[in-house]
């Protein structure tokens, strides 16, 4: 079977240039080596009227045609003071058309950010972009109410977290890209495209030999359109032009940070997709519309890659995947009263759980099953509030799972994660630790690999009851989990850390990094860890709900410095001002983003609208065709592949979302070599994006010598590279910090609750400091010691330095381990070699007492084991000498296939 590669995009970078009648838009691959042109009319006053060619010029040929286009659109012939062709923008992707009242508008990207790095897979962010009027201004038509559309428009911040790749889906897993890439493409959909390809494209001068070509099967999926935010920008062109041209963003979060292990390179990457269904702000959107999509609902993925390996099919690749989301019910919170927390209401009955079916067929279609569902809200409360949603949910479910196989019903967990936070008996996130190990256990993760024996060899009795489905080329997660509290913002993003760091240690071990799966608070590792989720958790909350997070992982913890109260009531009035002043005309923005709401004359301004409901409700405005059946309430043919998602299934209907082109197996459009690595351009290596990126050695990893550089080894907050508890701006506040951080309790144990109050006594907190288990050989002084305290002070330069203290004696141990070092390397060139073994052995004796450190025979430093030279490489070296000598062997097979693969790349 031929090999399989993701297609490259060959529009990467693009020229608009502009005369009175047209634009014409120059799209290039990153090589430059190949153009498309697509001819925009500007004579259409309300129309848009684009044409491709579809045909590939080169760099000489699009030279020519731009040379023609110039001297034809001069107003003299031969005049050169006024050109006839102009060069408007330069960009890197189109991001859709849209038009309001008067005539059509372009929006490129214009400026653009490398983020994150997949396999090779660049992912951009965009960091600017340029709205084009498209029309003349001759045959413009003004509207008055044109202006206040646009602004309105550009009140959504494309440069702000939104993303894009030219090779790599967004908008799938890692899990559902790379089953793609194993799926057997059927010769039928291989021959049909390949009928369509241009004789230019199947071009062959070794056809006539007899040669064997080597193939590569380029794919190109269909984006999962619910988390794409310029589908409806793009659905004018998309139709009519090459599927080059069209490049789909989505919107959330995208963060990578690297964590070396003792040099080992692997790379972290989140990623968070927003949908675009039913989106909104945060009082404005809640729960649930008619078709299931549900407000502030947020695709997490944790990608973990061995980055010394690039490629997809020889690297190892793990990732993990959890949702938050609202309430799928029909409920609202009513803003006009002016309150911080406005009452909850039920606005529509719904006693079968339609609305929640919907949701629920899509889940179980897009991740499989168990769908399990960890409710944070609350269940006691004085005055009914919280407790609404978890009473009407519980009752939702207790409907669906009746007509659902027990071993795929939807798992329903509760837990009131705010009266446990109050309780000073209980321990937060030792409780969402089980129940994280718990979740991970029945779903699984994604891993590519089946060859890793670390189970074997360093065995752990939690592997065996992992979940997930185990497959010939490694293992899927089946089933997700689904997380929401009320606003799906604090109290989510906690427990979607703990559940990914519980997630991060399966995928280290699996990957052979660690020798459990279990990882410490208070370590490199978990520090970048937590760190990413930070961004993304903050990054979330300002898009939903205005402000940034106002409860972290570190409030849970109880060891947030007392600065951090200050900075919360300033997250919780910056949240409030936004919800009561700003998130109308945010969500109106929104809307028109979307298309949700389109312009007419006919129509009512989107600003006169009471509501916008009937904009996300669509069966408001018709009555239904057809009425979904409350028993059956799963699409067809999702039960038959569980816990499989449908959605992964090679089925006819999921081959039809994905386009195959028979290319040559060096062909630039899937060569991820040349397209990651880029040998036709000049660049520095202090900025390659690997250097600039997130650094566990170079952010956490403490800078005195002696402490084990492991990511996995517990620090204290003095000890890392960056502190924990925030930037220390000066001496003062690094002291109130380590205050903070010693007043707290210690880091909780992980195999059990700890039962221990917020109010201990010192001495206890001090015997579980001890208790714990810390590599560094540093111990600190006890801050009521004043006399120990100078002394410390005096000897900090020494210990910065070399990690230890020079004023104390070193043990016997340590002068004696010196004294043989000495003594080795006085006797280094005495010792002769001897034929005998034995004599070997006393004659090393007086020098140092060797152990062998392996099970091989001749394993140490005087005696090894000759290289073993195989055939082939005997030959190999043979052929170098003969060559040199001037005797050239004559060519065989493989030789003149390699030469032609080289003439057809570098000639034709």
């Amino acid at each position: 079977m031929p090999l399989a590669a993701f297609v490259v995009s060959g529009v990467q970078k693009l020229v608009l240039y502009e005369t009175r009648a047209r634009y014409f838009l120059v799209g290039s691959n990153n090589a430059q080596t190949k153009h498309r042109v697509l001819k925009i009319d500007r004579t259409e006053p309300r129309d848009l009227v684009v044409i491709d060619d579809k045909h590939v010029y080169s760099q000489q040929e699009v030279r020519e045609l731009l040379g023609r286009l110039d001297l034809g659109n001069r107003t003299k012939i031969g005049q050169k003071g006024s050109s006839g062709l102009s060069r408007a923008v330069s960009a890197f992707g189109i991001v859709g058309f849209v038009r309001f009242l008067e005539g059509y508008y372009i929006i490129l990207i214009t400026k653009r950010r490398k983020v994150a790095d997949i396999g090779g897979h660049s992912i951009y962010k965009i960091e600017d972009t340029n709205m084009i009027y498209i029309p003349n201004d001759s045959v413009r038509v003004t509207h008055p109410d044109e202006a206040r559309y646009l602004r309105m428009f550009q009140n959504v911040d494309l440069s702000s977290n939104f993303y894009f790749s030219y090779s790599y889906d967004l908008s799938h897993s890692l899990q559902y890209n790379l089953t793609l890439l194993r799926i057997p493409c059927e010769p039928a959909e291989v021959e049909e495209l390949q009928s369509s390809c241009s004789k230019q494209d199947s071009f062959d001068i070794f056809e006539d030999e007899g040669l064997p070509t080597q193939v590569v099967h380029g794919l190109k999926n269909e984006p999962y359109a619910k988390y794409v935010w310029n589908s409806r920008l793009l659905e004018r062109i998309k139709d009519t032009v090459h599927p080059d041209w069209l490049m789909y963003i989505i919107h959330g979060f995208c963060g990578q940070s690297k964590l070396l292990i003792y040099g080992r390179p692997v790379y972290v990457t989140l990623i968070a997709r927003r949908s675009s269904r039913f989106a909104g702000t945060r009082f404005l959107k809640r729960g649930s519309n008619c078709e299931g999509d549900v407000a502030n609902e947020v695709e997490t993925e944790q990608i973990i890659h061995d980055a010394s390996v690039m490629s997809f099919t020889a690297g190892s690749y793990s990732s993990y995947v959890q949702v938050r989301g609202s309430v799928p019910l029909y409920w609202s919170q009513d803003i006009s009263t002016m309150m911080p927390k406005p009452p909850i209401r039920l606005d529509q009955a719904d006693p079968y759980a339609h609305v929640a079916a919907l949701h629920f067929d899509q889940m179980l279609q897009r991740f499989g099953s168990p769908i399990i569902i960890l409710n944070l809200v609350k269940k006691r409360e004085k005055r009914k509030h919280e407790k609404i949603l978890s009473e009407e949910l519980y009752r939702a479910i207790i409907n669906l799972n009746q007509f659902l196989s027990p071993e795929h019903c939807i798992d329903y967990i509760a837990w009131d994660m705010a009266r446990y936070t109050k309780s000073k008996l209980c321990n937060v996130l030792d409780r969402l630790g089980m129940i994280a190990e718990n979740v991970v256990k029945r779903t699984g993760f994604y891993i590519n690999r089946s060859d890793f024996h670390c189970h074997t060899l360093r065995p752990d009795e939690r592997w065996g009851d992992l979940g997930g489905l185990v497959i010939a080329h490694g293992r899927l997660q089946t089933g997700v989990l689904r997380t929401n509290c009320v606003d799906c913002l604090d109290r989510t993003n906690t427990a979607q850390f703990m559940v990914g760091k519980c997630a991060l240690a399966y995928q280290l071990y699996a990957l052979g990094m660690i020798d459990k799966p279990k990882l410490q608070f208070d370590t490199d590792c978990v520090r970048l860890f937590e760190e990413l989720y930070e961004d993304h958790g903050d990054t979330l909350s300002l898009q939903y709900g205005g402000s940034q997070l106002v409860h972290r992982v570190k409030t849970y913890r109880k060891i947030a410095p007392w600065t951090q109260h200050s900075k919360d009531i300033m997250q919780t009035l910056s949240r409030y001002y936004s919800n009561a002043f700003s998130d109308a005309d945010r969500q109106d923005a929104i809307n028109l983003f979307l298309q949700v709401y389109q312009p007419s004359e006919s129509k009512p301004h989107l600003w006169e609208l009471p509501t916008d409901f009937y904009l996300h409700q669509s069966n408001t405005m018709a009555l239904p065709q057809e009425r979904r059946s409350y028993t059956y309430w799963w699409s067809d043919g999702v039960l038959s592949y569980l816990p499989l998602p449908y959605d992964e299934v090679p089925c006819e209907k999921n081959r039809k979302k994905v386009l195959v082109k028979r290319v040559n197996r060096y062909d630039e459009s899937t060569d991820m070599y040349t397209e990651f690595f880029k040998p036709y351009e000049l660049t520095s290596f202090d900025d390659t994006f690997c250097i600039a990126m997130t650094n566990s050695a170079r952010e956490f990893m403490p800078k005195s010598v002696g402490l084990d550089p492991s990511p996995f080894t517990v620090r204290k907050p003095e000890e890392t590279g960056k502190s924990v508890l925030g930037n220390k701006s000066n001496k003062e506040e690094a002291v109130l910090q380590r205050k903070t951080a010693a007043s707290a309790p210690p880091p909780p144990s992980e195999e059990q609750i700890s039962s221990s109050s917020e109010d201990d006594s010192e001495e206890d907190r001090e015997d579980d400091a001890t208790a714990s288990q810390r590599s560094t050989p540093i111990k600190l002084a006890e801050s009521g010691d004043n006399v120990r305290t100078q002394e410390e002070h005096q000897q900090q330069p020494a210990r910065e330095t070399y990690g230890l203290n020079l004023s104390a004696l070193p043990r016997d141990e340590d002068l004696l381990t010196y004294h043989r070092f000495a003594h080795l390397g006085q006797n280094q060139h005495k010792v002769e070699r001897r034929d005998q073994s034995t004599d070997l052995q006393k004659s090393l004796e007086n020098v140092i007492s060797l152990v062998p450190v392996s099970s091989f025979d001749g394993d140490s430093i005087y005696e090894m084991m000759p290289p073993r030279v195989d055939l082939e490489s005997r030959n190999l070296f043979e052929n170098h000498i003969h060559a040199g000598q001037g005797l050239i062997r004559p060519l065989c097979r493989d030789d003149l296939l390699l030469y032609r693969e080289y003439i057809k790349n570098r000639y034709m």
